[in-house]
């Protein structure tokens, strides 16, 4: 199992090809059109170019040096970004690192490709291309005539049973020819075992001969078709190092054979080896479909039908012919076909597999379900609004997978190493038959040594750490509700060394309540409280939400000309007033004196209360006051992150004093309050000189906080804007999955390094080892199986982990 990544820039198109069109986002004027000419006619290797504003697209002639990705970078720095599109494809036949490196590489060729990753463990190719300049077909071709095969991806929902059929009978298949392959081994292997110990049940020649053979292109045909694949693309991978090794083992006893030589033939190392690495490679598959389960389960939640209410009849559809706004009826106990918001019925879901609540989670009229849920005990009719790719299940999916194929820096070593290993292997097995040869040991004592090298070194072992890792431990972080969307965030997990909360909604249940409503001097209650509606009407911010469930029957007026102040509140009119509604800050700014209010204001925050300012020009109106009840579970994981021995800090827009009371509930000792979205972006940056910063959030004010951090951590109750910008979105907004998810991502680096080490450390010592005249070829073969299957074992062992209190 590998994972590869060519970036842009490491391919070109030839000469040959006469023309290629490009389409030109951005472009409104003539203007626009000469400066895009101009950035593309200085890319080496631009002949000629037309650009033409009215199909927004520009026709190039390429020639001798011409580089696509330069093309991109030059229209992006001019600002006029290409048109690109983004395809995935299934890939079977790799075996090893270096079939990946050779599919990318034939991806890269295509006309119009920018970027590729391949990934091994997955068997998925994604590849970022020029829209309309190469297609899905043009891809496929490339791959196959580099000797894989290639298929569009199905997508979340429509992964049925042929897939997984496919999938079970391959594995099937490779399990019977294992068995096979080692049963027909037996009998040449077995008496060498055997001779030890005095028992001789060594076969006559010929007959180990024809054992021997039929192991060899019977079973081994597999590798020779292979490695052929690999010659004709001038590389090599696995199969050539196997074919070669077998071969010159199978030959070698062939020729002494022949000769009539009497005495041990090599006939039982050829068949070992070709065995032992059939039964490696079926476990190997074995151990990769187990570490994909996590993302095949989320797949299978969609059901494959659902009940729809139309023209006044139900009806059962397929639910891929679900649309937004069908009514579904969803029976007690089934699963939810799509997303949707509750119009009748009262009950509960099942989201665990999604957000890995344990608990059911109450439903009423007008709450949102999600597809793939599992419905409780009521009878639900509920409106669609998302079904198919669009669905949070598919993009749950989407960004699993995503996470899947990624590729962390330190795998940037591994691609370059795997890139050189099979031609260096080689090199070293003929120097190694000419070490032996030259010394006077004997052509056949060299050509057995030369074998256990190719046949002990394998490619597979230094590819398999990182992807391998990285299924396993993003599959079972989101089976417990953390999606893990950066693989750079794994890296960067275990190095933080201080982690940031943002406070509303985050630590706190961002359901505030207004709890204290205050006027100024010569105002009323009825004034401020209808004055303060009337700016946020329409508002989804928590506070306004609390401002507007107060005043529901009471009459508001419209607001004008409302504009938000980020940071600080915002400002309108209403009924020709110039109002601002908003922190101490802005009141300050502003020139409003507080005084009036500065003792109710003072006693507010000292009981952790958020308090808010009604100012008309720079004459206070009244205060309003808002209380919001830490998180179940806020404690806890401040304590865990501390007890790992992390820096905590809480750092809000909020006023000093209800910071300052909320952190002393949550036993957080450093805060920072009054905090523009601007200021916490740079409090991050100046943190980060000290050591990596984790920042938690949840909101718009938190994005450049979340995108300045190290690793940023979004709750999923929040906005997109801040899960954007996260490497690491939450499911629920649990703070306990912030400890869990800085364990399970450190956990998974951990692996990787593991597994890279005990890899590399393999190769180093194994392949000198059998140059040396150590080791036999069928223990180079056995150690060689045993290194793939050791590798992904070790990454397997990530499916143990749990998320647990006190982390």
């Amino acid at each position: 199992m590998d994972q590869h990544i060519l970036e842009r820039g490491q391919h070109g198109l030839t000469a040959s090809e006469t023309r290629l069109d490009v389409g030109v986002t951005a472009m409104n004027c003539a203007a626009c059109v000469r400066r895009v000419e101009r950035a593309i006619a200085a890319v080496p290797g631009v002949e000629a170019v037309t650009v033409n504003l009215a199909t927004e697209r520009a026709s190039i002639t390429p020639g001798a040096g011409f580089d696509t990705a330069r093309l991109i970078d030059a229209l992006a720095a001019a600002g006029y970004p290409a048109a690109t599109e983004t395809i995935d494809l299934a890939i079977t036949g790799m075996t090893c690192a270096s079939c990946a490196g050779r599919v990318e590489r034939a991806l890269l060729a295509v006309p119009g490709a920018c970027s590729a990753e391949v990934n091994l463990a997955t068997e998925r190719a994604r590849v970022q291309v020029i829209a309309g300049a190469a297609g899905l077909n043009e891809l496929a071709a490339a791959v196959r005539r580099a000797g894989y095969d290639a298929a569009p991806i199905e997508t979340a929902g429509a992964q049925g049973g042929t897939a997984a059929t496919t999938r079970d009978r391959t594995a099937w298949l490779d399990g019977v020819m294992a068995a096979f392959a080692l049963a027909f081994a037996a009998p040449l292997l077995l008496p060498m075992l055997l001779m030890p110990f005095g028992v001789n049940l060594v076969l006559p020649g010929w007959d180990q001969l024809a054992i021997a053979a039929v192991v060899q292109f019977v079973f081994g045909a597999r590798f020779y078709r292979g490695a052929w694949k690999a010659l004709l693309s001038g590389m090599g991978n696995m199969d050539t190092l196997v074919a070669l090794g077998t071969s010159a083992a199978f030959g070698l006893s062939l020729w002494e054979l022949a000769e009539g030589r009497a005495g041990h033939f090599y006939f039982e190392a050829s068949a070992a080896v070709i065995a032992l690495v059939r039964i490696g490679k079926w476990l190997e598959g074995r151990a990769r479909r187990q570490a994909g389960e996590a993302i095949r389960a989320l797949e299978r939640l969609w059901p494959d039908r659902a009940r729809v209410r139309r023209d006044g009849a139900e009806r059962d559809i397929p639910a891929a012919e679900l649309r937004p706004g069908d009514w579904l009826v969803i029976r007690p106990g089934e699963r939810i076909a799509a997303d949707a918001i509750v119009r009748e019925g009262i009950g509960s879901a099942d989201e665990s597999l999604l957000t890995g609540e344990s608990l059911p989670v109450a439903k009423d009229v007008g709450s949102r379900i999600v597809g793939g849920s599992l419905n409780g005990e009521a009878l639900l009719l509920a409106e669609v609004t998302a079904t198919g790719a669009e669905s949070q299940l598919a993009r749950m999916v989407r960004l699993v997978a995503d996470a899947q194929s990624a590729k962390p820096p330190v795998q940037r070593l591994v691609d370059r190493v795997s890139a050189v290993f099979v031609p260096l292997v080689v090199g070293i097995a003929v120097l190694t038959f000419l070490g032996w040869w030259l010394a006077g040991s004997g052509f056949e004592l060299a050509a057995v040594n030369a074998v256990a090298v190719l046949v002990i070194a394998c490619p597979c072992a230094l590819g398999l750490a990182t992807p391998a890792a990285i299924m396993v431990g993003t599959g079972i972080a989101a089976r417990h509700g953390i999606l893990i969307r950066d693989a750079a965030a794994l890296e960067q997990a275990g190095a933080i060394r201080s982690v940031v909360f943002d406070k509303t909604g985050t630590l706190t249940a961002g359901r505030p309540e207004l709890v204290a409503l205050e006027p100024a001097p010569g105002e009323t209650d009825q004034n401020v409280l209808c004055l303060a509606a009337a700016l946020q009407a329409g508002s989804e911010h928590p506070l306004a939400r609390a401002v507007l469930a107060r005043a529901e029957g009471r009459d508001v007026a419209a607001a004008r000309s409302v504009r938000a102040l980020p940071g600080r509140g915002l400002e309108g009119e209403v009924k020709g007033r110039a109002l601002r509604l908003g922190s101490a800050r802005l009141m300050h700014e502003t020139w409003v004196d507080l005084g009036p209010l500065a003792q109710a204001a003072r006693t507010l925050e000292s009981q952790g209360r958020t308090v808010s300012y009604l100012a008309e020009g720079d004459r206070l109106l009244g205060l309003l006051g808002f209380g919001d009840a830490p998180k179940s579970g806020a404690a806890e994981a401040v304590a865990a992150l501390r007890a790992r021995g992390l820096h905590v800090v809480l750092l809000t827009g909020d006023s000093q004093g209800a910071a300052d009371t909320t952190a002393r509930m949550l036993g957080i000792d450093d805060v920072r309050a009054g905090a523009l979205p601007a200021d916490k972006a740079e409090l991050i940056a100046t943190m980060r000189a000290r050591g990596p910063v984790a920042m938690v959030g949840d909101g718009v004010n938190d994005a450049a906080a979340l995108a300045a951090a190290d690793l940023g951590l979004a709750m999923a109750t929040g906005t997109d804007a801040a899960a954007a910008a996260a490497g690491i979105t939450l499911m629920r907004g649990d703070p306990g999955l912030v400890p869990a998810a800085l364990d399970i991502a450190a956990r998974t680096f951990q692996r990787i390094r593991q597994g890279l080490f005990w890899a590399f450390a393999y190769n180093i010592v194994g392949i000198p080892l059998a140059a040396a005249g150590l080791l036999s070829p069928v223990v180079a073969g056995a150690a060689m199986a045993f290194s793939s299957v050791s590798v992904v074992g070790s990454a397997l062992l990530l499916r143990r982990w749990r998320p647990e209190t006190g982390l």
